[in-house]
């Protein structure tokens, strides 16, 4: 198991626009999946981006198959690898929902997302991924390629009496982002 280290906000690194992948299927490319997988789940995280470990490509990850312990309410999300995403919202409809970041340790806040979503983008072997989604799904994708342009969920907070520590806003969830 090979866990990385999650920069941080304020590493400028995070702020970077990601480069797309132009090979599929090679050993450079499965490594780094083995490393997102192996971070993301010793962090507990709903996802993570290729950003959050330093590499500067449009590559994440997300989703278990399982209910995530630091979103115990929140449906499962099937575990996806999704290279060079595009997203096209369906609709203007927003739905408001408390997000965390594993790099932004110890704080929550709410987020608008788009509601309804359709994702693009290629897996590991170069298949393309065509899926439309909601809810938590879409919201979990928005948030990962956010990493990807440089954006960090804090950045489209609309109400800062919404944004706070996670032991503060919720005593005893198991939240590994600390």
């Amino acid at each position: 198991m090979t866990v990385r280290d999650i920069l941080k906000m304020g590493d400028e690194r995070l702020l970077r626009v990601a480069q797309p992948m132009t090979a599929f299927n090679t050993p450079e490319l499965h490594a780094l999946l083995k490393d997102l997988d192996d971070t993301m789940l010793a962090a507990n995280g709903a996802g993570l981006a290729a950003p959050q470990i330093g590499v500067d490509l449009q590559v994440v990850v997300f989703g278990s198959g399982e209910v995530n312990p630091r979103y115990p309410e929140a449906p499962v999300v099937p575990y996806t690898v999704l290279i060079n995403p595009v997203l096209t919202p369906i609709g203007d409809e927003e739905e408001e929902g408390w997000e965390g970041c594993l790099s932004v340790p110890g704080l929550r806040g709410v987020v608008p997302r788009f509601k309804r979503l359709r994702y693009q983008g290629f897996d590991e072997k170069g298949q393309p991924i065509d899926r439309t989604v909601d809810g938590f799904h879409a919201r979990v994708v928005q948030h990962e390629c956010d990493h990807l342009i440089g954006m960090l969920y804090p950045m489209r907070v609309r109400d800062f009496s919404r944004f706070g520590y996670t032991d503060v806003l919720f005593p005893g969830l198991d939240d590994a982002d600390d």
